[in-house]
């Protein structure tokens, strides 16, 4: 087995990415859901999704939990940038404009403050073509331990 300190890269955009590889391959909701990962850099993500059939509602407009759950999941990607581990401690969601099927929904997860323990993310769901559609703002928690086990942050 390959010493993974000498597998993974230091600089930070390199441990992100490496992180959210590392995530991805145990993350079996974002795959079911079809969801991509489009970018990610230290305390940023951004992932896609495709409003299918089975996600909308009885309004025949993307179920807000389906939302919801796209704008958590970029705002893990981000808030495990740092390779460490990190759960919410609280969300938020405005719902501002539906989605219907066959849109691609994006989530773009800023990081906006973290000290010691603790973050602050805000999430903007748009349509592919700028729409806005849900604005989500997550507090994440470090709870200890690192993603990628062995591996100290940059």
């Amino acid at each position: 087995m390959a010493d993974i300190h000498h597998a993974v890269p230091t600089d930070p955009s390199a441990l992100a990415a490496a992180t959210a590889a590392a995530m991805w391959t145990r993350d079996q909701t974002a795959q079911a859901l079809g969801m991509q990962l489009l970018k990610i850099d230290t305390g940023r993500a951004t992932l896609s999704m495709t409003v299918r059939a089975d996600m909308v509602n009885g309004h025949h407009t993307c179920h807000g939990g389906m939302i919801f759950t796209l704008a958590d999941t970029a705002f893990a990607y981000a808030c495990n940038s740092h390779n460490l581990n990190t759960v919410a401690a609280a969300a938020q969601i405005d719902f501002l404009a539906p989605a219907r099927e066959g849109e691609v929904l994006e989530a773009e997860a800023i990081e906006r403050a973290a000290a010691g323990r603790s973050g602050v993310y805000d999430v903007t769901v748009h349509t592919d073509d700028g729409r806005l559609i849900a604005l989500f703002r997550g507090k994440s928690a470090r709870i200890g331990g690192e993603v990628i086990q062995g591996l100290k942050e940059a």
